[in-house]
């Protein structure tokens, strides 16, 4: 979503994007940075090279609409304003998520292509804003890693996701003195964000 767009429908797409991701169990901070970087809107339709269209708020996929044809969802319900096309979105996050191969943010970035090059720019583009979504929500929510056991997530999700790989992955890294050290990021191994609650109703339950 363009940063330019206006306010209402800024203040739109953060709640829908939020809202899709708790429905969806997906990361809130990644379905707002691929919201921020699609950067559709309503009735948006965008031609691929493949004889594919990006429509919508979401700029979702109509190569997906195969799997969703079952349901009566079409082309049309994904153009259309309000939360729907965010919901369809965290549904197909979570597909790649959870079955696709490779990192989290590999995964994530399949969203909008596999093409390995394609992928990699957007990949690094998306963890930027995903952290920096990550900062916005812990500001204004509790907020828990989703990769880690929580009272609020039913024990099979759990073993869903560490079956699928989408743990936070260590990276090798040099220090000040030239040795070699294993270190967990700071801002992009906590990225992945559970809502628990607002800021105001955890302090006023």
């Amino acid at each position: 979503m363009s940063v330019d767009a206006p306010l209402a429908l800024q203040e739109e797409w953060i709640v829908c994007s939020i809202a899709a991701a708790v429905k969806y169990w997906v990361p809130a901070n990644i379905v707002l940075a691929v919201a921020e970087k699609e950067g559709g809107r309503p009735g948006q339709w965008k031609p691929n090279r493949n004889g594919t269209h990006d429509v919508g708020s979401m700029q979702f996929n109509t190569a997906y609409l195969t799997d969703l044809a079952r349901y009566g969802i079409t082309a049309s319900d994904v153009a259309t304003a309000g939360c729907y096309s965010f919901d369809l979105a965290a549904w197909r996050l979570r597909q790649h998520l959870y079955h696709d191969k490779g990192d989290l943010w590999t995964r994530a970035a399949n969203y909008h292509s596999r093409t390995p090059q394609h992928n990699h720019v957007y990949r690094a583009d998306l963890l930027r804003k995903a952290s920096k979504w990550a900062d916005w929500l812990d500001a204004r929510f509790v907020t828990s890693d989703m990769f880690k056991a929580s009272p609020t997530q039913p024990p099979e999700n759990n073993r869903q996701v560490a079956e699928a790989g989408v743990k936070p992955q260590e990276v090798k890294a040099v220090d000040s003195k030239g040795k070699d050290s294993r270190l967990q990021h700071a801002k992009t191994e906590y990225v992945p964000r559970m809502l628990i609650a607002s800021k105001q109703s955890a302090k006023n339950p």
